[in-house]
C-alpha cells in the first residue's frame, strides 16, 4: 500500500525484521500523544523484505496489525534480484528527500545506511533490533565505525571497504548536532548515552494493551537462538545444552528463532523429544496472546530483556542459561563471551541459571 494520494508522510520507518515493525509500532504508540498535536502527522512503513519466508511471513502480519492500527504500509521486495536495490532506492528517494522523521530499526544495515544519504529529515530514530541497539548505542559514544558485534574483530572484507564512505556519512548522520535530533528507542539497557541523542524507555505498552493477558501452563517453555547460525555456537554444545537444559526444567516446547535452520531444528526434535514451534509472530507477542509455560528459557538473547516488560503482572518467570566459553567456536569474535555474558548481566527481573553440562 503506498501513502494516501495527496499526502506527504512526516514520518517515514524502514524495517527488515518482524521485531524491529513490532518496536516501531510500540514507538508509535507511546509518541501517540505528541504525533496527534502534529497537523498532518502520519507514519509510513516501508518494508525493506528479506528472502528469508519464515521472516517474510512474520513481516506479513506485522503488516497487519500496523494497517490495523492505521498506517500505512509499503511493501518493497528490496532483494529481489540484482536490480532491486537500485530500483528500490530510486522509488524511496523523493519521500525521503520529504520526510521529516525517519525511523529505523537498524542502522547497521546497509540498506539502511544507503538511505540516510538520500534523507534531509531533522529527526532521526532508532528502534530496537534486539541486542544490536546495545553495540550501536556504544559504538556511536566512542565514535567507532558501525560493526555488528558478532563480526567484530575480522579483517573488513573487500565490501567492507568498498561501503565504508557511505556507512561513515551514515555514523556522521546519527551523530547529533544543531541541525539534526537523534532518538533511540529501547528496552535495552543503555549504558554509554552518546552526547546529544535522547535515549526513550520502551515498556512494551502496546502490546499489552493488545495482546493478553495469556492462559498460563504449568510446563516451561524454551526459546531458541540463532548463535548456531551466526557461527558463534558450536551446533553439537548447542544441541546438548537444550537436551539437558529442557530436561532439568521439565521444557515441553521449543520456540524456534526465525533464523534458524530446518536441519537443526529437525535434529532438535529427533534428539530431544520437544515440539518445535515456528511463531507466526515476534515472541513477545506469541507469549502475550499464550498459552505460555510458567516458566521460559532462553539463553543470552533480545526475549531476556524484552518478554520481562511483556509479561509484566502474569507471573510468567524468565530464565536464562549462560554460554559456557566451551561451546563457542574458533570462528567466534574474540569479544563474544563478554558481549553475551553483559546482555545477562544486564536483564532485569530474570533468574539466572549457570551454564548446563553437556558431554
Amino acid at each position: 500500500m503506498s501513502p494516501r494520494a495527496g499526502s506527504t508522510p512526516r514520518t517515514l520507518a524502514f524495517v527488515e525484521s518482524p521485531v524491529q515493525l513490532l518496536n516501531v509500532l510500540e514507538w508509535a504508540h507511546a509518541h501517540a500523544p505528541r504525533a496527534q498535536e502534529e497537523p498532518g502527522a502520519g507514519l509510513t512503513l516501508v518494508v525493506l523484505s528479506p528472502t528469508d519466508p519464515m521472516t517474510r511471513g512474520q513481516l506479513r502480519r506485522m503488516s497487519e496489525l500496523a494497517r490495523d492500527d492505521g498506517h500505512d504500509v509499503r511493501w518493497e521486495e528490496a532483494r529481489g534480484g540484482a536490480t532491486a536495490p537500485l530500483r528500490t532506492t530510486g522509488g524511496l528517494a523523493p519521500l525521503l528527500r520529504r520526510a521529516d522523521r525517519v525511523v529505523m530499526g537498524d542502522p547497521f544495515s546497509r540498506y539502511v545506511q544507503l538511505l540516510l544519504t538520500l534523507t534531509r529529515a531533522r529527526d532521526l530514530v532508532v528502534v530496537d533490533d534486539g541486542t544490536a541497539t546495545m553495540e550501536f548505542v556504544a559504538q556511536l559514544a566512542r565514535g567507532e565505525r558501525l560493526v555488528r558485534w558478532h563480526r567484530k574483530g575480522g579483517r573488513p572484507g573487500a565490501r567492507d571497504l568498498l561501503f565504508a564512505p557511505v556507512s561513515s556519512a551514515a555514523r556522521r548522520r546519527l551523530t547529533p548536532d544543531g541541525r539534526r535530533s537523534v532518538e533511540v528507542f529501547s528496552s535495552m539497557p543503555v549504558d554509554e548515552t552518546p552526547a546529544g541523542v535522547t535515549v526513550t524507555a520502551n515498556d512494551f505498552s502496546w502490546t499489552r494493551a493488545r495482546f493478553g493477558p495469556p492462559r498460563i501452563t504449568r510446563s516451561a517453555d524454551l526459546v531458541g537462538t540463532s548463535l548456531v547460525e551466526t557461527g558463534v555456537v558450536d551446533g553439537d554444545r548447542y544441541l546438548d545444552a537444550v537436551r539437558a537444559l529442557a530436561k532439568a526444567h521439565g521444557a515441553t516446547r521449543y520456540f524456534a528463532h526465525r533464523r534458524e535452520s530446518a536441519e537443526k531444528l529437525h535434529r532438535l526434535a529427533l534428539e530431544t523429544g520437544l515440539e518445535i514451534v515456528r511463531p507466526d509472530l515476534p515472541l513477545e507477542l506469541i507469549a502475550r496472546r499464550g498459552p505460555v509455560g510458567s516458566t521460559i528459557l532462553s539463553f543470552p538473547s533480545t526475549v531476556v530483556h524484552t518478554l520481562p516488560l511483556a509479561l509484566a503482572g502474569t507471573g510468567v518467570r524468565v530464565a536464562v542459561c549462560d554460554i559456557d566459553p566451551a561451546w563457542l567456536t574458533a570462528h567466534a569474535s574474540p569479544r563474544a563471551q563478554g558481549f553475551l555474558s553483559g546482555v545477562t548481566d544486564t536483564a532485569r527481573d530474570v533468574h539466572r541459571l549457570t551454564a548446563v553440562r553437556t558431554a
